[in-house]
């Protein structure tokens, strides 16, 4: 049975690509059913892809092919927990590697430009710490970070 709720992202002509690489990158991935049109539309022609079921992270997705009128922007990112360093960079580097882009505070965005927070734990955890002054801490060095650092957040935890 089809999920209740999909989330619909417009893709220039790039939703198969798009949903082949977020599977290879991230676990709980996959790509299903590639539907091509079945006659000419404003961004393609009969027998191009026109939508491709695939998931993220367990997260069902449709990548509509519908061409430039819409873009891609900050307003919708998935945001991915890590939970260290490495994942942390394994993530980053594979989208930002990949033709993206890097952005503040954790945000890249990929080749799509679909936007991605790439999340440790730990400085989640930090934000939440109920001393303020720690949270304020790790607050502030992230917003001087591109992709978060941990060691670094953990530093101004500690003060």
């Amino acid at each position: 049975m089809p999920a209740k709720n999909t989330i619909c992202l417009w893709y220039d002509d790039g939703a198969e690509n798009a949903a082949r690489f977020y599977s290879e990158t991230f676990p709980e991935s996959s790509v299903g059913a590639v539907h091509r049109a079945p006659g000419d539309f404003p961004a393609g022609k009969q027998g191009d892809v026109l939508t491709v079921e695939f998931s993220v992270m367990g997260i069902p997705c449709l990548g509509l092919n519908g061409g430039p009128a819409f873009k891609h922007n900050e307003a919708f990112s998935f945001q991915v927990a890590t939970v260290d360093q490495a994942e942390t960079d394994r993530y980053w580097n594979a989208i930002v590697g990949n033709g993206g882009q890097e952005s503040e505070c954790g945000w890249c965005k990929d080749k799509w430009g679909l936007s991605w927070q790439i999340t440790p734990i730990a400085l989640t955890k930090a934000f939440t710490n109920p001393v303020r002054a720690v949270a304020k801490r790790a607050f502030d060095a992230m917003m001087t970070m591109r992709k978060i650092d941990i060691a670094a957040i953990e530093a101004a935890i500690r003060g």
